[in-house]
């Protein structure tokens, strides 16, 4: 099942031109058969982000969100923050899985990684860090089989046409 996906890289320093991070999800999402709503880069900024995550969400057409960058510790980092409040449930074992798969490679360091996962109004959100690495162990270890329906014993893609029932 082809999913629309909209991606937002966080950055104060990158352009699209030299987005290496989302150029990998792009062809990662595509190659999996899944199109691509919107690309957008917005500054390390909470508000902008929440902006454009927000728009996203209340569009009926974009199923899955996924940003990259704004994950660490430093005073700018803020994507957590900027998506947290808009979320209705947040998926919990993402961020720990990630940081489980990261340790393999980066060691302690993975324990930075400020990563999550939810839904808000029935759309998907994953918060990816920057790094080229972090997207590519996100989408080949966890997200693209999560996105493909024929994932068992679940996925989310068959949870989606129940993601905006009434509590």
């Amino acid at each position: 099942m082809a999913l629309a996906i909209a991606l937002l890289t966080i950055s104060d320093s990158r352009t699209l031109a030299d987005d290496a991070s989302g150029d990998a999800l792009q062809q990662r999402l595509e190659g999996a058969g899944h199109g691509l709503v919107e690309r957008r880069l917005v500054p390390d900024d909470r508000y902008r982000i929440r902006a454009e995550i927000s728009r996203w969400i209340a569009d009926p057409a974009v199923q899955v969100v996924i940003s990259s960058g704004g994950t660490g510790l430093t005073g700018r980092d803020g994507s957590p923050e900027a998506v947290a409040p808009l979320l209705d449930k947040t998926i919990e074992g993402f961020g720990e899985l990630f940081r489980v798969l990261s340790f393999e490679t980066i060691g302690t360091s993975s324990l930075q990684s400020r990563c999550l996962a939810g839904v808000a109004n029935g759309t998907v959100i994953f918060v990816l860090p920057g790094s080229l690495d972090a997207v590519c162990t996100a989408w080949d270890r966890l997200i693209r089989a999560q996105l493909d329906a024929t994932t068992r014993p679940c996925n989310l893609v068959q949870l989606l046409p129940r993601l905006r029932e009434a509590p």
